[in-house]
């Protein structure tokens, strides 16, 4: 399906996608500003930003901004270390300029050099994390923030430990309304729902939601079955627009001359971390795509920047691209950005108008909807299709799973790529030649025939195979087709010259070192020559046939 220009051309699909988006959004917002020990409503804000800000200037189709998880601990970090919210607010502006910066520098280039293995493995890591951590919340234990990704938290509990605590909370109401939006999901996700048009246009996972507080509502009262208000979404709700005015905050940048070191520190620390977060999220966004559209990663830099600094100068959290509401649009459906933008004008409105209503949500309702989430990214399927696509691809697929899950995304990430680089070395580092010793025929020769291009990495694969080269034989190093050579192989090759003398081993290099080409001025200097010559030689045949005559 190609998909139509203009914001509103894809409507039916971006206006139910923004909705789901909407609500998952708004328990995030909320449990990343609690978890960073700011005020509630810099969450809200930057999820306003993130949608809408973020959203009109990034060219990500699919993608959905907001507070992330990830900069939780370096958020808490800035703000002790500067002393006050505004100072933070401060440090979030400038990493907002140099995300900018780092736009037009092109530095978006350093998100195409992430192993599909690795996407792969980061996106099937936070699909497990997310149906993990919505298990507590599904039961009625919501000890743990909404949103947490890491695997240890504040209170020294980790993800596996909380899944025995949650046992001594149960609540039958929680897991009864759990259960029925499951059902719903699931419902409907089969064939002969999506047959219906009623039921395309109507969402599962919104009609899941009004269930919920449909069931809270009949809940109240009872002891047994009722929910107490941490296990329900809490939106702030001001009395007054007055009063939603107050909750923005503005940044204090007297810090740059109270504490320059440390407001510099952390302004580069938020714009790394967001920027990598971002590039991240950009491609696996990217793979999920239907459409597999491609993100222009300068461009989404720029975008998160100004993102940054506008969330900075109304009193936000810092903001980048986040893979689970990104998710979440996708499986909903979205096309365009619309949904995005759309999600964050919600986000202003809910605030603004109906906030007691959001918080009748359960969060029960919502981790269901996550489990759904959570599913379609780590599906069984995956496991057993990267496996297929060898030892190479599913090595750092699964070592990428298990050290997101077991620290977190940027840990895991790096974990990770490093294995998948120590994969390619490896193979870089093998034989360029078969040779079987056993097999030789001592009158027989041994060719290894090198690549176009031959670095330090293929030292010792070369070095390893002449060492095993026996006395008494013949060996060509074949180096017609090689371009580049690096200085270890040519000294390499050349001491084995020495080598071959003394084990009466017959040694030749073709091919190398190659004639250089000639520059412009050689290449004039060599023409002028041959004309001169040319021409002299013609004016001496000419005074012979002269003279002859």
């Amino acid at each position: 399906m190609s998909l139509k220009e203009g914001f509103f051309s894809n409507i039916k699909y971006d206006l139910p996608a923004s909705i789901i988006v909407f609500l998952v959004a708004v328990p995030l917002c909320l449990g990343i500003a609690l978890a960073s020990e700011v005020p509630m409503f810099a969450g809200i804000i930057a999820g306003i930003v993130g949608g809408i800000v973020v959203g009109f200037f990034s060219g990500s189709s699919l993608g959905v901004s907001g507070p992330a998880a990830g900069l939780v601990a370096i958020v808490i970090s800035a703000q002790n270390t500067l002393g006050s919210f505004e100072a933070l607010l401060a440090a979030t502006v400038l990493a907002g300029i140099m995300q900018i910066t780092l736009g037009f520098m092109k530095a978006g280039i350093i998100g195409y050099y992430f192993p599909n293995s690795v996407i792969k493995g980061m996106l099937t890591a936070i699909g497990i994390i997310i149906v993990l951590k919505q298990i507590p919340h599904a039961v009625g234990y919501d000890a743990d923030y909404e949103g947490d990704l890491s695997f240890w938290q504040t209170d020294g509990h980790n993800t596996f430990s909380e899944l025995y605590y949650m046992l001594d909370f149960l609540s039958p109401g929680a897991i009864l309304i759990t259960l029925i939006s499951l059902a719903i999901l699931i419902i409907w996700e089969q064939p002969f729902m999506k047959k219906n048009k009623v039921f395309t246009l109507i969402q599962g996972p919104l009609v899941a939601v009004v269930v919920g507080i449909i069931l809270n509502y009949v809940f109240k009262g009872n002891n047994t079955w009722g929910l107490s208000s941490d296990q329900l979404v809490s939106l702030p709700t001001p009395g007054s627009f007055n009063e939603f005015l107050g909750n923005f905050r503005t940044p204090d940048f007297g810090i740059f001359t109270d504490k320059p070191s440390a407001i510099l520190l952390a302004g580069v620390t938020i714009a790394v971390v967001a920027s990598i977060e971002t590039l991240l999220s950009v491609e696996a966004t990217d793979k999920l795509d239907p459409q597999k559209r491609v993100t222009p990663t300068n461009r989404e830099l720029r975008a998160q920047g100004i993102g940054n600094v506008v969330s900075g100068m109304i009193g936000g959290l810092p903001i980048t691209q986040v893979i689970v509401r990104s998710s979440a649009n996708i499986q909903s459906g979205g096309k365009t950005k619309a949904s995005a933008i759309i999600h964050g004008m919600m986000l202003l409105v809910s605030v603004l108008l109906f906030p007691e209503v959001l918080n009748q949500i359960p969060f029960a309702s919502l981790a269901a909807v996550l489990f759904l989430v959570g599913y379609k990214l780590a599906k069984p399927t995956l496991f057993k299709q990267m496996w297929k696509n060898g030892f190479t691809q599913f090595v750092p697929f699964i070592v990428t799973v298990v050290a997101i899950v077991a620290t977190d995304l940027l840990i895991g990430i790096g974990i990770g790529l490093a294995v998948a680089i120590f994969i390619i070395l490896f193979y870089n580092l093998k034989n360029p030649f078969y040779f079987n010793d056993d097999d030789h025929v001592e009158s027989e020769k041994v060719t290894i025939e090198l690549s176009e291009e031959v670095s330090f990495l293929n030292k010792a694969a070369i070095l390893r195979a002449l060492n095993v080269v026996p006395d008494n034989s013949s060996i060509i190093v074949d180096a017609t087709k090689t371009k580049v050579m690096d200085f270890d192989v040519q000294e390499i090759l050349n001491d084995f010259r020495t080598t071959a003398g003394h084990k009466n081993i017959k040694y030749k290099v073709i091919g190398w070192p190659k004639e250089k080409p000639l520059k412009n001025s050689e290449r004039h200097f060599v023409k002028t020559m041959d004309d001169a010559i040319k021409n002299n030689n013609e004016k001496v045949s000419k005074e012979e046939e002269e003279s002859k005559n």
